[in-house]
This record gives C-alpha cells, sequence and structure tokens, in this order.
C-alpha cells in the first residue's frame, strides 16, 4: 500500500498540539505505619520528660505470723526518662513565572508542591523516630536531635556478636555479626519481653527480612482489605504463644533490625504540630514553611525489644 499522492500528513504539520495527560504519576511511598499508630501527646518543653515505675519482684513465701506487727516495705522511686525535640522542615518555592504559566496535571504549582513536601516531611519524621540513632541536645550552633528507637532497646534484645546495645536514647546500638533472621531468635525475645511484663501487638520489619519472616511456621493468616478505600500497609498475623501479633513492613526500620512494639508504650509528642507559614516575598517567587517540632515518648522500654544484626541480601 502507497500514500495518496499530496495526501497532508501529520509529519508535515506545523502546530499540532502536544499530547501531554493531566494526571502526574508518583510512586514514591509515603506510608508512616508507625507514626499513624502510636499515640500522639503535647510536649511543653524542648526537652520531654515522663516516668516509669516498675512493681516489686513476685515472692512465693510472703507469709506472715498471725497477729504479727508489720513493718513497712522500702518504696522503690519512679525513673524519669527524657527526649529531646527535633525540628525538621522543608521549604518549597516557586517563582513568579512558574506560577504564571499554564501546567499540566495542577493549577497551582506552589499548592502542589506543598502536598508533596508534607508527605516527604512525614517520611523524615518516621525515619527519626525509627532510628538507631542518640538524641542531641541543642544549643545555637547545633540542632536538637531526638533518640530514635533503635537507641532505647536495652533489656529484651537479640545481637549478633560483638553487637551492644545503647539505651534511655542516650547512645546508639553498635552493630554485631549479622545472621540470619530465624522464628528461634524471634520467639526467644517474645519470650523475654512478655517475662519483663510486655505484650507485643507489631513487629516492624524491611523488605528483606518481612520476606524471610513469611517463612516462619507460626506466619499464618493474612488480611487483604480489599473493601477499605484507606491507604493500608501489608499485613501478616503472628501466631505466637502468648498472643496474636502484627507483622508491618516499613521502609524505615533500619534494614538490619526487627521491632518487637507494644504500641501502646510509645508516644509522639509534638511540641509544634505539623504546620505551614506562607512566607513575606523576598523576591519574584512564592514559598511556603512545612515545619513540626517533635520528640518519641519510649514509655518504658521493657514492653517492647528488638531482634538485631540480621542479614539484608
Amino acid at each position: 500500500m502507497t500514500k495518496i499522492t499530496n495526501a497532508f500528513a501529520t509529519v508535515d504539520t506545523v502546530g499540532i498540539r502536544e499530547d501531554l495527560s493531566n494526571d502526574i504519576y508518583n510512586v514514591a511511598p509515603f506510608e508512616t505505619p508507625f507514626l499513624n499508630s502510636i499515640a500522639k501527646v503535647k510536649a511543653t518543653n524542648t526537652l520531654h520528660e515522663w516516668q516509669t515505675d516498675t512493681l516489686d519482684t513476685p515472692s512465693a513465701t510472703n507469709a506472715q505470723l498471725e497477729g504479727d506487727t508489720y513493718t513497712a516495705v522500702a518504696a522503690t522511686a519512679t525513673v524519669r526518662k527524657q527526649n529531646y525535640c527535633q525540628i525538621s522542615d522543608k521549604r518549597p518555592a516557586v517563582t513568579g513565572t512558574s506560577m504564571a504559566v499554564t501546567h499540566a496535571g495542577r493549577t497551582n504549582p506552589l499548592e502542589y508542591e506543598v502536598v508533596k513536601k508534607m508527605r516527604a516531611l512525614k517520611n523524615d519524621v518516621e525515619k527519626a523516630i525509627m532510628a538507631n540513632k542518640a538524641r542531641v541536645v541543642r544549643d545555637n550552633t547545633t540542632p536538637g536531635e531526638v533518640g530514635g528507637m533503635g537507641a532505647w532497646f536495652e533489656t529484651n534484645v537479640s545481637r549478633g556478636a560483638g553487637g551492644s546495645s545503647g539505651g534511655s536514647g542516650t547512645t546508639a546500638s553498635t552493630n554485631g555479626t549479622a545472621r540470619t533472621f530465624t522464628e528461634a531468635l524471634l520467639k526467644n525475645v517474645i519470650q523475654s519481653i512478655w517475662t519483663n511484663g510486655g505484650n507485643v501487638d507489631t513487629i516492624y520489619v524491611g523488605g528483606f527480612n518481612k520476606q524471610q519472616f513469611s517463612t516462619f511456621t507460626g506466619n499464618a493468616t493474612r488480611f487483604d482489605p480489599t473493601q477499605s478505600k484507606k491507604i493500608t500497609s501489608s499485613i501478616d498475623i503472628y501466631e505466637s504463644d502468648f498472643g496474636e501479633i502484627k507483622v508491618v513492613p516499613s521502609r524505615h526500620v533500619p534494614s538490619r533490625s526487627a521491632y518487637l512494639v507494644q504500641t501502646d508504650m510509645w508516644a509522639i509528642a509534638y511540641l509544634r504540630d505539623f504546620g505551614r507559614t506562607d512566607i513575606a516575598k523576598r523576591g519574584d517567587a512564592e514559598e511556603a514553611l512545612l515545619n513540626v517540632e517533635y520528640t518519641l515518648e519510649c514509655r518504658n522500654e521493657k514492653s517492647s525489644g528488638i531482634v538485631d544484626d540480621l542479614t539484608t541480601s
């Protein structure tokens, strides 16, 4: 077949409008499962504090004489814990010219950037509170930093050879020799947490070790929330000897760690919640400041634990 002589084709045409879809596709993850699940409380100072307590060790020989004169038992003082607030921000800016031209997929480029950067800011907060990093006190030249989860575990821990725990958010843990994530390691820490009074309800683990976890025999029930319109993470249920535990894959947990968490023993404390401030013009651009000031509250680290130093490939 041949083209009709002198038929005017698109390749000869000048002025055809571009075919640009009015949709923008972004697959970058913005799930923050830990941040979404823990309590939200108010901080009133850059140093946020709380207290922990415990009961006397149970005694099977607590037997008293009839008519005995009692002596008061010694009281145990509460323990004061603390963590520093960290300021995180994003600062989108769009030039006046960019605000004036017509865009595909968005009518207001600054508002589009605000939505995108706010999601990125939440990712930063989730990453910070789940990190293995020590708290840092602020001064005029050093920003304050929150002590992340990895720096709190010290009672219920399983680490590779040479690994050591931090504690109280003041010291990060140090890596030991990497080893394969096994069900035996997991069960030992779950039992330790239960023995110390905790009740694990959620395990956070990275992608590689989530697949390793899927081989465990206690991994029996899978939920597929097909009717839900909400954005949800994939969740498995692990049937432990001490109750059912959700297993949540997390992109923000350290890849060599599995965090075993009693959710109500953790909280995010906001000195200033997520917010937006429109900045006065200082040139031919529109600017906004998105920021949040927060810290992590580990209400009692004995409630949770970690299986650390896991292989990641």
